[in-house]
């Protein structure tokens, strides 16, 4: 019988603060706070990991709410113990059906090694971020406050997944701005749910993924030690056989998009 993830001890006094500012700062505009991402997959690694959140509220909330919102949880106003924060803002009508668009109302990046961003335009960002971190978050997100993740947010269509997964392994098969173990990492994580249609946590995809590519098991191997280590002192992992595999995990993405139907696979 599998145990519900619960958040480390190590940021649970900062989440607790996180959800009293958020319900100050919305008040009965707030539906739910969800923690996803290695948080939801019991995969968070402190030092590396950054602390995912996504709020979910009524379309009624004052924009002026935003400001302060953001306000309120940046880092040092809100000292944040993990590498970042990555918060995002959904209206409830939005979060509720399944998209494949952006849609939030507000993305605020913070922290001690993420730069600091604050979006309130869903145009000004790829789509493919929140998609993906909401299929994640319908499927594992756990309740801080409110509403249960499964009422508030609705799964996107495979299809938009796959298309969301396509713009992921580009932008990761790039690197721009991306640590090498986490880009091998997260090809890892895409491979598995184009087989399973599941999300794993990235050290559990990284195994499955080396046990059956033998190609890739050394590679793989060092992502993994890498990402035992603090995003500063990451290991440097040699570029072209992180790109084969990237290119390699993008073929698997294209697959399962011929196999879902509505795309054509590569040459």
């Amino acid at each position: 019988m599998s145990r519900t993830p619960v958040p480390p001890r190590e940021v649970r006094p900062y989440l607790d603060e996180l959800v009293q500012r958020t319900r100050a700062v919305c008040g009965p505009h707030l539906v739910s706070v969800l923690a996803v991402g290695s948080l939801a997959l019991g995969d968070y690694r402190h030092g590396r990991s950054d602390v995912d959140v996504t709020v979910v509220v009524d379309r009624s909330l004052p924009r002026r709410a935003l400001f302060e919102l953001a306000g309120a949880l940046a880092h040092p106003a809100l000292p944040c113990p993990a590498a970042g924060l990555e918060l995002v803002v959904y209206p409830a009508d939005f979060a509720g059906r399944p998209s494949g668009g952006a849609g939030y109302l507000m993305d605020l990046n913070t922290g001690p090694s993420l730069p600091e961003r604050v979006s309130r335009d869903p145009e000004e960002a790829p789509a493919f971020w929140y998609v993906l971190d909401r299929s994640l978050a319908h499927q594992a997100g756990l309740s801080l406050f409110g509403e249960p993740v499964r009422d508030v947010i609705a799964a996107p269509e495979r299809a938009d997944v796959l298309t969301a997964l396509r713009a992921s392994v580009r932008e990761h098969a790039e690197g721009e701005g991306h640590a090498a173990d986490n880009r091998v990492l997260n090809g890892c994580r895409s491979v598995v749910y184009c087989r399973t249609g599941r999300w794993s946590a990235k050290r559990g995809a990284a195994g499955i993924v080396a046990a059956s590519e033998a190609d890739f098991r050394p590679l793989i191997t060092e992502a993994l030690r890498s990402f035992e280590r603090p995003r500063e002192s990451a290991l440097v992992l040699p570029g072209a056989a992180v790109g084969d595999f990237l290119a390699w995990v993008a073929v698997r993405v294209e697959e399962a998009a011929a196999a879902e139907g509505g795309h054509d696979a590569p040459a």
